[in-house]
């Protein structure tokens, strides 16, 4: 069932609702709309909530992973395919929209079903780990080791109920005083999320 909340309707009138923000309550054989700080009610048989689609945007915090960056070709080094460890916490905006779409069970007995997902969008900014060597440090640390970074980037997030996919651009900072020397300190890279919501 939809859960009890403040929705957007699209194309409310259609429907014979106003516009603008409405309480809904699923009550199973109806839907009951209230318009805020008034008394006035609507309420629309199961049967006619097909078609309609509901909206509701609310702040989004999530915890995810990058399983991979690509870095761009920099300083004769081509383009990189980087797995290593990172952790990162995302604050955004996220819309989810709602919809019924009706299951037929056997002849002439049906159901309704609640179909959700979400759309977000953010900034994020967490901590990880790079390889530091001779190549991408222009032959200035002539060892190799795993260089501590903080990631700070944005991310478009696509909310699949149980876990959150999506698309991250962000910059690595070295946080050891090789950072002078390391060709991706503070350059851009593109990446796939993987998270968990956590509201």
């Amino acid at each position: 069932m939809l859960p009890p909340d403040f929705y957007q309707i699209q194309h409310p009138g259609a429907h014979g609702l106003p516009k603008g923000t409405l309480y809904v309550q699923d009550q199973g054989d109806s839907i009951r709309f209230f318009v805020p700080g008034t008394d006035r009610q609507y309420l629309l048989d199961a049967s006619r909530t097909t078609p309609l689609l509901f909206f509701r945007t609310q702040v989004d915090v999530d915890v995810f992973t990058i399983p991979f960056k690509v870095r761009p070709a920099l300083g004769g080094v081509p383009p990189q395919l980087n797995s290593n460890f990172n952790a990162a916490l995302y604050l955004g905006r996220r819309t989810d929209i709602y919809s019924y779409r009706t299951k037929t069970i056997a002849a002439g007995l049906e159901t309704r079903q609640l179909r959700s997902r979400g759309l977000g969008y953010g900034l994020f900014g967490g901590i990880g780990s790079s390889t530091i060597n001779e190549l991408v440090t222009g032959g200035r640390v002539p060892f190799e080791y795993e260089g501590i970074i903080l990631d700070i980037g944005v991310a478009a997030i696509y909310d699949a109920r149980i876990f959150n996919v999506g698309l991250a651009a962000g910059a690595d900072n070295l946080m050891d005083s090789n950072r002078r020397y390391w060709i991706y300190h503070r350059r851009p890279w593109f990446g796939v999320l993987f998270g968990l919501n956590l509201n």
